[in-house]
């Protein structure tokens, strides 16, 4: 991937309004890391600096180039807010006269609802892989089962008449 990678921010180097780099977050970018939620390496994060969202596709030179063209430009938000639509833009002012602990407070709701929505994941994930093993022991066990009935005889009984009926011939 770091070739394309490599490739991409060349495409890009030279864009007024579009950013494409890297960051080492074992050293020096470490702090920006844990900022953004970036838990295991490589990770690509795109759209705005201060809500960085977590990027799905493909991880070749031309399906990173497709994503970049079409999604990495100026986007409606605080900073430019002239792209947004009215609704948008309400939303913005209606944060905007927030109060900073009133605004920390929605944020931490928001982020809690996420941690919540994770935990539940993670335990319904946890129910399939225990209903996965409970389902692999039972067929382990009917398998033990039916070979212990005589059916690994019934083959060599079966292959032995095979060999003597072609020897008749």
């Amino acid at each position: 991937m770091k070739p394309d990678w490599d490739k991409l921010m060349d495409a890009f180097a030279d864009s007024p309004t579009q950013l494409v780099a890297d960051v080492d977050c074992t050293t020096e970018g470490k702090p920006l890391c844990e900022a953004a939620g970036v838990r295991g390496y490589p990770t690509i994060k795109w759209g705005d600096p201060s809500a960085l969202e977590d990027y799905q596709g493909g991880r070749d030179y031309d399906s990173l180039k497709k994503f970049a063209d079409e999604n990495l430009k100026p986007i409606c938000s605080p900073s430019n807010i002239d792209l947004c639509d009215a609704d948008k833009k309400a939303e913005i002012e209606k944060f905007q006269a927030m109060s900073d602990a009133d605004l920390k407070a929605a944020i931490a709701e928001k982020d809690a609802e996420m941690e919540k929505a994770e935990e539940e994941f993670k335990t319904f994930v946890e129910g399939l892989q225990a209903s996965y093993q409970e389902g692999m022991q039972k067929k382990d066990d009917k398998v033990a089962a039916i070979k212990a009935s005589g059916l690994g005889l019934m083959k060599s009984v079966m292959a032995s008449k095979g060999k003597s009926g072609s020897d008749e011939l």
